[in-house]
C-alpha cells in the first residue's frame, strides 16, 4: 500500500474522529441547555411569585375558595379541585379505549384495514384542540345538558367538568394509541411465537406476554396523556364554564389552573399582586408536572426491572 493511500486513510479517520467529537460536544451542550432552560423558567416563575407569597401563606392560598383579585383574594382551591377532576376523569375514560384500540391495531388489524384505522388515528391526533372544543359546543354540550345530566337526576347547562373531561379524553386518546401501538409493534416476534408455540391462545399471549413486555412503553403513553390533559387550556376555557366554585357534582361548572390564567390574563395583569398570583399558578403547574414525571420515571424503571424478560 502506497504512502499516499495511507495518508488519505489517516486523514479520513482523523476527520471522522473530529466530527464524532464535535457531535458529542453539541449533544452535551443541547442536554445542558435543556436543563438550564428549565432552571431559568422555574427561577423566573419563583421570582415573580414572591410578591404574592410575601403577603399570603402557601396554605392559605391552596386551601381558600375565594377568588376575587379586585379584593385581593386569591384562593386556588376551586381551580385545583377542578384540574384534578378533569385530569382523573379524562384518563379514566380515555386510557382503556386507547389500550384496547392499540391492541386491535397492533395485533388484530391487517392489510388495508390496519392502514386505514392507523391513518384516522393520526388525523385525529393532528386536529387542533380548538376544533374539538368548537364541535363540542354544538354537539356535546347540548347532549350533556338536555339528555345525559337529566338522565342521572342532575340539572346542568352542558358546560362543566364532565363535558371537559369527555372532550379531553377524545383529544388525548389518539396520542396514547399511537405510542402504545409503537410499543407493541416494537416487541420481537419471538415473544409471540414462543407463547403461541406452548399452546397459549392469542388473547392469552397478548394479556400475559405482550402487555407485560410493552408495559413501560404503554405506561409512558399514559403519562404523556396525563400531562397533556393537566396542562390543557383551550378546551377547558371553552367548555368548563369559568366559575370559581367548588363543584358539587360532575356536571357543575368550575375552573382549572390553566383556565384561571387565561380568564384573568387581560386587564388584571396590570395589577402587580394579581400578576404575581397568576404567575404562581404557572409555577404550580410546572412543579406538579415535574413531580409527577419524576415519580413516574421511578415507577417506570421499577416496571422495567419487574417485567423484563
Amino acid at each position: 500500500m502506497s504512502d499516499s493511500t495511507l495518508s488519505n486513510a489517516s486523514t479520513r479517520v482523523s476527520r471522522r474522529l473530529r466530527i464524532d467529537r464535535l457531535s458529542q460536544y453539541w449533544l452535551q451542550f443541547a442536554g445542558y441547555f435543556a436543563i438550564g432552560l428549565f432552571v431559568l423558567i422555574v427561577a423566573t416563575l419563583v421570582h415573580r411569585s414572591l410578591p404574592l407569597l410575601a403577603e399570603y401563606s402557601l396554605v392559605q392560598l391552596i386551601t381558600s375558595s375565594n377568588w376575587d383579585p379586585a379584593q385581593n383574594q386569591f384562593g386556588f382551591l376551586p381551580a385545583i379541585v377542578g384540574t384534578i377532576y378533569v385530569a382523573v376523569l379524562s384518563m379514566l375514560m380515555g386510557t382503556p379505549i386507547a389500550i384496547l384500540t392499540a391492541i386491535y391495531i397492533a395485533e388484530y388489524a391487517e392489510g388495508r384495514l390496519k392502514v386505514l384505522v392507523s391513518s384516522f388515528i393520526d388525523v385525529l391526533a393532528a386536529i387542533p384542540s380548538v376544533i374539538f372544543g368548537l364541535v363540542a359546543l354544538f354537539v356535546v354540550v347540548p347532549f350533556v345538558g338536555n339528555y345525559l345530566a337529566p338522565a342521572v337526576g342532575s340539572s346542568a347547562t352542558g358546560l362543566g367538568i364532565f363535558t371537559v373531561s369527555l372532550v379531553m379524553a377524545i383529544v388525548v386518546t389518539p396520542f396514547m394509541i399511537s405510542l402504545s401501538v409503537e410499543s407493541l409493534e416494537a416487541l420481537p416476534a419471538e415473544l409471540r411465537e414462543s407463547s403461541l408455540g406452548v399452546g397459549a391462545t392469542k388473547w392469552e399471549t397478548i394479556r400475559s406476554v405482550l402487555l407485560r413486555a410493552a408495559g413501560p412503553g404503554i405506561f409512558s403513553a399514559v403519562l404523556l396523556g396525563f400531562g397533556r390533559v393537566f396542562g390543557a387550556t383551550i378546551v377547558p376555557a371553552m367548555l368548563i364554564g369559568g366559575q370559581n366554585q367548588l363543584p358539587d357534582s360532575l356536571f357543575a361548572t368550575g375552573q382549572t389552573l390553566p383556565t384561571l390564567i387565561v380568564n384573568d390574563f387581560g386587564e388584571l395583569m396590570s395589577l402587580p399582586i394579581t400578576q404575581s398570583a397568576l404567575i404562581f399558578v404557572g409555577l404550580m403547574l410546572v412543579v406538579v408536572v415535574w413531580l409527577f414525571n419524576f415519580g413516574a420515571m421511578i415507577a417506570q424503571r421499577r416496571l422495567r426491572r419487574r417485567w423484563q424478560y
